[in-house]
């Protein structure tokens, strides 16, 4: 029987876990919740507590599977699978990896939650196996991830990718992270309603005034649906972001030259209204001969990526192993 791949994608709220096949199909998937008590010290030990009840039940051994392919928050050392820093977790220089491979005896490799979502959408999503692709993911903040010649881009000490920490703005919005004028204070969940709280102040009669007026509040999704019913100040908001991001991606396509660009995240959900301008504002910016080559789309796998891609993560180590 053909071995199978454990995948783990560990998250802020839930950890998801998937059995998956050599081809990138879940076979079975479920959620633990994140025990963040403590600083995070029993997760792992839920982890596979969980694994292990799954597994009786399914009547599958240890010795069936491959490996193990584990994406995390927060900085990474892939060489040594230790979480450098998961702040929204509390851990510390904790060793996940090594953690995992004495409970499994597997070979277990860890990678940044944003990449892993990389690499399972590039297997079996929207990359349909790109050679150099470049995914961007619009939440809370702004993730992203890339692939060059097949193969995540990791950089030094996990850093490479960190696309939400592009300065925009050298005089912007604070950023979570320190610096000013980050891509996520304009192009993030955040960034969207934070552009349409200035516009509010601004323009005090207009439509996105009076939703806030309502409800004390205001979100990227009634910017995106009154952009869609024809609201003048809430289509500049849009336009806004994506030129930002269409001038993002114009600038990383002379560095990575993508085949590919992936929009995902819960601001993805907008669709074409949101996309279809990043790629006016794409041809604006890009050289010819970049975008002639780039096809920007929206990442397709949601919450399945992560699991997938921890399932890609070993097959693409091990195969560099055997090689």
């Amino acid at each position: 029987m053909e071995k199978l791949l454990l995948g783990i994608d560990i998250g802020g709220t839930s950890v998801k876990i998937g059995i998956i096949n050599q081809q990138g199909e879940i076979l079975e998937k479920w959620e633990v919740p994140t025990n963040k008590l403590n600083a995070g010290i029993t997760i792992v030990d839920e982890i596979w507590a969980s694994i292990e009840r799954k597994l009786s039940i399914l009547h599958l051994s240890i010795s069936s599977f491959l490996g193990v392919g584990v994406g995390a928050p927060g900085f990474i050392d892939m060489d040594s699978g230790i979480v450098s820093e998961a702040v929204n977790i509390g851990w510390k220089d904790f060793p996940l990896a090594d953690q995992l491979k004495e409970k499994s005896s597997l070979p277990v490799f860890v990678a940044n939650d944003a990449n892993i979502a990389v690499l399972g959408e590039n297997w079996t999503g929207a990359g349909n196996q790109a050679k150099n692709l470049v995914a961007l993911t619009l939440g809370t903040g702004v993730g992203g991830g890339i692939i060059v010649n097949g193969s995540i881009l990791n950089g030094i000490n996990g850093m490479a990718g960190e696309l939400g920490h592009l300065t925009i703005e050298k005089d912007g919005y604070p950023c979570n992270c320190g610096n000013n004028g980050c891509l996520e204070t304009i192009a993030s969940a955040t960034g969207i309603v934070r552009q349409a709280m200035d516009k509010i102040a601004s323009y005090p009669d207009s439509k996105p005034a009076e939703i806030y007026k309502k409800y004390q509040a205001i979100t990227a999704k009634d910017i995106f649906d009154l952009a869609k019913d024809g609201d003048a100040i809430a289509i500049s908001i849009v336009k806004r972001t994506a030129d930002v991001l269409g001038q993002v991606i114009a600038n990383l396509g002379v560095i990575i030259n993508p085949s590919k660009v992936l929009i995902g995240g819960g601001v993805s959900k907008a669709g074409d209204l949101l996309v279809n301008e990043i790629r006016i504002a794409f041809r604006k910016y890009a050289l010819p001969r970049v975008s002639d080559a780039c096809e920007i789309k929206i990442a397709q796998l949601g919450n399945d990526a992560g699991i997938i891609g921890g399932a890609s993560l070993v097959l693409e180590k091990l195969n560099n192993y055997n090689s």
